[in-house]
């Protein structure tokens, strides 16, 4: 068995998606403990914790998606990062030198590795402004009596608000 505290370990989800869906419709109907049972008969509490995983990795690998596991406390090559978060690797190297993200060098190395608990706060923190961001144009929108428009202003409203995506992002980019 592969230890996962060393090594990020991806499995891909099976060709016949028909046997995922049944473990997910089970899963989905579960309440209360769960235990898991081993080919001899033996029964073992699952944790609330160990049970959320499952059902997460359970419901991706359904949607035909592979998984990974990694500690978070893994460190992971800029270019490992970038693809993580979806970026370009000199993006993600700016926002290592701007302080978004942290990092650190290994001794003696001019390389950086990025912990993947970092990225993982990073990601959340960005998600949460662009929400907040999406709920304050929402309400100036509401305000400019956006939600009442008729078919002639749609094209109007639809330039606004590809231009406030504009504003969001360029202001995200200066961060």
């Amino acid at each position: 068995m592969t230890d996962v505290r060393n090594q990020p370990h991806t499995t891909l989800p099976p060709q016949d998606l028909e046997a995922m869906l049944d473990v997910s419709r089970f899963l989905d109907q579960l309440e209360g403990p769960a235990a898991l049972v081993g080919p001899d008969g033996q029964t073992v509490n699952l944790p609330e914790e160990a049970f959320s995983v499952l059902a997460d990795v359970v419901r991706a690998m359904r949607q035909g998606k592979a998984i990974t596991l990694a500690p978070v406390d893994q460190l992971l090559t800029t270019q490992e990062a970038a693809d993580f978060l979806g970026i370009s690797r000199p993006t993600l190297v700016k926002k290592l030198e701007d302080g978004s993200i942290a990092f650190e060098r290994p001794s003696g190395g001019r390389h950086r590795r990025v912990r993947l608990v970092d990225l993982l706060q990073y990601r959340d923190e960005q998600r949460t402004e662009r929400r907040k961001a999406l709920r304050e144009l929402a309400s100036e929108a509401q305000a400019a009596g956006a939600y009442d428009v008729n078919s002639a202003d749609a094209a109007d409203l639809a330039k606004i608000l590809k231009d406030a995506r504009k504003e969001v992002a360029k202001k995200e980019r200066r961060g």
